[in-house]
């Protein structure tokens, strides 16, 4: 699905690219420049009620995405929301990513998207939240190729109306490529550096 939504990207007129240099959105600047000053376990974790409503966010999302539900898919995100496909591409407003999503999902016959580790805290306000979760997804693409994803969102959350949505979701590939991981990873120490995250091992 990656690759998939990385052509898209790529000839999408509703991607914002950025170029080496210019500033990013406030939102994308501040949850990177916390990731890249602080390690995790100087974040302060969100309360454990917002942390099992962020939970419940991220399964509703990956929920959507198995059961192909644009409906629900779309519920999980801030109309000002911001879809950020890594290498500075960006997806900016829920109408644009809802745009790419259905266009991405086109391109693949099946996909199981499940959720692993992960964790939230607390944001610049009550209403804020920042969070990391691990994924992966197997799929079969509408071609008949099969493939996984290996990877984490670095996310930014709202409180709207009592619930938690996305205003930020920052995909982060490890891996994407045949089932047997014969393609290359892209989480070794300096790859991740570069990529704004703390690695020291």
């Amino acid at each position: 699905m990656s690759e998939l939504i990385s052509h898209l990207v790529a000839n999408s007129s509703a991607v914002n690219q950025r170029k080496a240099g210019v500033v990013l959105s406030g939102v994308v600047s501040g949850l990177l420049a916390r990731l890249e000053i602080m390690a995790m376990s100087e974040l302060t974790p969100v309360s454990v009620e917002d942390y099992v409503n962020i939970q419940r966010l991220i399964n509703r999302y990956a929920d959507a995405v198995i059961h192909r539900n644009g409906v629900q898919w779309g519920s999980c995100w801030t109309d000002e929301a911001v879809w950020d496909l890594g290498g500075g591409r960006l997806v900016e407003g829920k109408e644009a990513i809802l745009k790419l999503w259905y266009a991405a999902m086109g391109g693949i016959s099946s996909v199981v998207q499940t959720v692993h580790n992960g964790d939230a805290w607390i944001g610049a306000s009550a209403n804020e939240a920042t969070g990391r979760w691990a994924i992966s997804e197997r799929m079969r693409r509408a071609n008949g190729d099969s493939g996984i994803l290996l990877a984490h969102y670095d996310d930014a959350y709202a409180k709207v109306n009592g619930q938690w949505l996305f205003t930020r979701r920052f995909l982060q590939v490890h891996y994407g490529g045949p089932a047997d991981l014969s393609a290359n990873f892209t989480n070794d120490k300096e790859q991740l550096i570069a990529r704004g995250i703390v690695a020291d091992v």
